[in-house]
């Protein structure tokens, strides 16, 4: 029972930080033709959660370690609350931005509180699987934002739906503080602010995080900046699927995610009872990963949605970086290891997104509005090559044990 009381208020928090991340790839056509957005604005507005997020995540770790995850995640769901209210009242670029920035802020916890939370109160050994049905829940996110919300406008605008997002924010905020339960010694600490800044010091200065950070910076960023946002356009544009066909293949590369993180978190258990290392589970996956890239860089319509669903798939493979990673640090420190680990993806996932526009705004737009596939092929080589950089690092630095 106190295991649910722990995993199901997270859990659902991190559907609803999700399906807040995704939401705009189906809501894409309706921001672009009511605001007149360009491919760089809607990159910039969209990634401006990513951006929010990965700034809150070094204090957010010394938060967690001092408050613990309870308290921070209910606080920070106000703020995605407030988000979405700006957000759906916006009428115009700045104010998508704020909105967008505060939902990034509220949610910032999402994650990593509750990684925090089962590092508290579950076995280590177990931590790869929960962790896979904690990202499950995101996953389930991410499938509501594709047909479900097709299916809501046809009842309400965008505007409608992110007054309901503001709603919901705050009920989950209000369901984590009353819902999980305390826990003694684990729900402050006594460390000195200066205790704190050295414990990240280490982190930050240690040869095993910078040895395992890029290769999954580099997978992940890719992932949540493309999954996010650019595979509906991408859909539409490249592979010239209709609204409603985008829609369905959204759907099903959710489900695929979701398959990946329940898959790839019990394979790196099992493996784990037989001496293989998570560390190497998650590079294997991000490789294959990154494999599955090269038809969608080659822009190859012949089998669209195998080609995503692999990457839905396979992508979720980086985040067996954020259980391999704090086994190597005290458990004092796992808030730190796991925010500092992704202020890094999330910084990465912003540039992504909104470079990703940036490349693409290069091309004009075809005669039927849409934008140029060619620029779509420029971005995807430019994270190919930014991937397979961080997967050779992984094997180059030596300097750390894996």
């Amino acid at each position: 029972m106190t295991a649910l009381r722990v995993f199901v208020p997270f859990a659902l928090g991190y559907f609803l930080s999700y399906l807040l991340r995704v939401v705009n790839a189906v809501i894409a056509p309706d921001l672009v033709s009511d605001l007149g957005l360009t491919a760089a604005d809607l990159g910039l507005l969209t990634s401006a959660s990513f951006f929010a997020f990965a700034l809150a995540q070094l204090p957010l770790g010394i938060l967690l370690d001092r408050y613990g995850p309870r308290r921070m995640e209910a606080g920070l769901l106000v703020f995605a609350g407030l988000g979405a209210f700006i957000f759906a009242t916006a009428d115009g670029v700045p104010g998508l931005i704020a909105g967008r920035a505060l939902i990034g802020l509220g949610t910032s916890a999402c994650l990593m509180a509750a990684i925090k939370a089962y590092v508290m109160w579950f076995p280590i050994s177990r931590l790869p699987l929960i962790n896979g049905l904690h990202m499950a829940a995101g996953g389930l996110g991410a499938i509501t934002g594709t047909v479900p919300v097709e299916a809501a406008l046809g009842v309400t605008d965008w505007r409608g739906l992110f007054f309901v997002f503001g709603g919901l924010a705050l009920a989950m905020s209000v369901l984590v503080f009353a819902a999980v339960p305390k826990r003694d010694g684990a729900e402050t600490s006594t460390e000195t602010l200066g205790d704190q800044l050295a414990g990240l010091r280490q982190i930050l200065t240690s040869p095993l995080f910078w040895r395992i950070a890029p290769m999954t910076v580099a997978s992940q960023s890719m992932f949540l900046g493309t999954q996010s946002l650019w595979s509906g356009p991408w859909l539409s544009d490249v592979a010239g699927l209709q609204r409603d066909a985008v829609a369905d293949h959204l759907l099903l590369i959710g489900i695929a995610m979701v398959a990946g993180f329940l898959g790839m978190g019990a394979i790196a258990e099992r493996l784990g009872r037989i001496g293989v290392k998570t560390t190497h589970v998650a590079f294997f996956g991000m490789a294959l990963f990154w494999v599955v890239q090269i038809p969608m860089a080659l822009q190859w319509t012949g089998a669209v949605l195998p080609m995503w669903m692999a990457f839905g798939f396979f992508g979720t493979c980086g985040i067996l970086s954020y259980a391999a990673l704090p086994r190597n640090f005290a458990p004092a420190l796992s808030g730190r290891v796991i925010t500092g680990l992704n202020v890094f993806t999330f910084m990465g996932a912003f540039a992504v997104q909104w470079g990703m526009g940036i490349i693409i705004n290069l091309w004009p737009v075809t005669a039927s509005g849409s934008y140029a596939p060619e620029g779509y092929q420029a971005a995807f080589w430019v994270m190919f090559a930014i991937q397979a950089a961080g997967l050779s690092w992984f094997w180059i630095y030596r300097k750390a044990p894996v």
